[in-house]
């Protein structure tokens, strides 16, 4: 695990997620909920700000979380947010480049937080030399 990647990546979420509470239109315009003129109507920032609270908790957690289980466990709620937005975009997000392009900045992310779960130190074994 590569715990500082994971801390670096909850505190870009952290950033993200806050920014969005204040700027829904950040999460409407990529998926296509933003108006012509690209501001976001109050009934659809109102609904993109519990996502946005989620992706700004989600992310703290993973930056205030000690190494070990409480980590791993934020960056894996981190990772199973990011499939089910990857999941619900590619089902409504209209346009094809828009609906990709909203799957990939998803996926990404979650494959980001994937990588550093996964990653860490390599483990090398010594052979033992012949008599």
């Amino acid at each position: 695990m590569r715990s500082g990647l994971l801390r670096v990546v909850g505190a870009a979420t952290t950033a993200y997620g806050v920014t969005a509470v204040r700027r829904p239109d950040w999460l409407a315009r990529p998926v296509g909920m933003a108006g012509e003129q690209g501001g976001t109507h109050p009934y659809t920032a109102m609904a993109l700000r519990p996502l946005a609270w989620r992706d700004a908790a989600g992310g703290l957690a993973m930056l205030l979380a000690p190494a070990g289980p409480a980590l791993v466990t934020a960056a894996a709620v981190r990772i199973a947010s990011d499939v089910g937005d990857a999941v619900l975009f590619g089902r409504t997000v209209t346009g094809r480049a828009r609906r990709a392009g909203a799957v990939a900045s998803a996926l990404g992310w979650a494959a980001l937080t994937a990588a550093a779960l996964a990653g860490g130190r390599p483990h090398t074994t010594t052979a033992a030399h012949p008599a």
